[in-house]
């Protein structure tokens, strides 16, 4: 059975940030992301893998067995575009992302180019509300 690559580690959030992101207006927005996820999920910012920084965590278990721990809500300052990992698949959720602003999405990710693109009142809404989805379907919150 295959492994969960993409663990919590010891890596510290902001030294990641220092040394991989490189505009520093990614470095801002990377800043103002962390307080602000904070803030939403109540949990401290933690590495997940070598470039995920990842608020709170959830348990699941898939119908084949397979099982691991995620992060509730986080985001990754990659060199084209933030990946917000943030939307739970629910009526809900895509009622909200309609007035969230500038992104690109895909089946797990929402991408932003700088935080300026996007209504942050928006975002703060979709976080909580997959934190809550997670909460309440710990145990099939990954089978979408």
């Amino acid at each position: 059975m295959a492994k969960t690559k993409t663990k919590e580690t010891n890596v510290n959030v902001f030294d990641f940030i220092n040394s991989f992101v490189e505009s520093e207006q990614k470095k801002t927005d990377s800043y103002q992301l962390i307080e602000l996820m904070e803030k939403w999920s109540g949990f401290e910012a933690k590495m997940w893998g070598p470039s995920i920084i990842g608020f709170g965590s959830y348990h699941y278990k898939y119908a084949s067995g397979h099982e691991g721990d995620a992060l509730m809500i986080g985001f990754s300052p990659r060199k084209a575009a933030f990946s917000l990992y943030v939307h739970s698949p629910t009526p809900e959720s895509e009622q909200l992302i309609k007035d969230l602003g500038k992104f690109k999405i895909s089946k797990a990710c929402i991408y932003i180019k700088k935080l300026a693109d996007i209504n942050i009142p928006t975002l703060e809404k979709i976080c909580k509300h997959s934190i809550k989805y997670l909460n309440e379907h710990h145990e099939c919150a990954c089978r979408e």
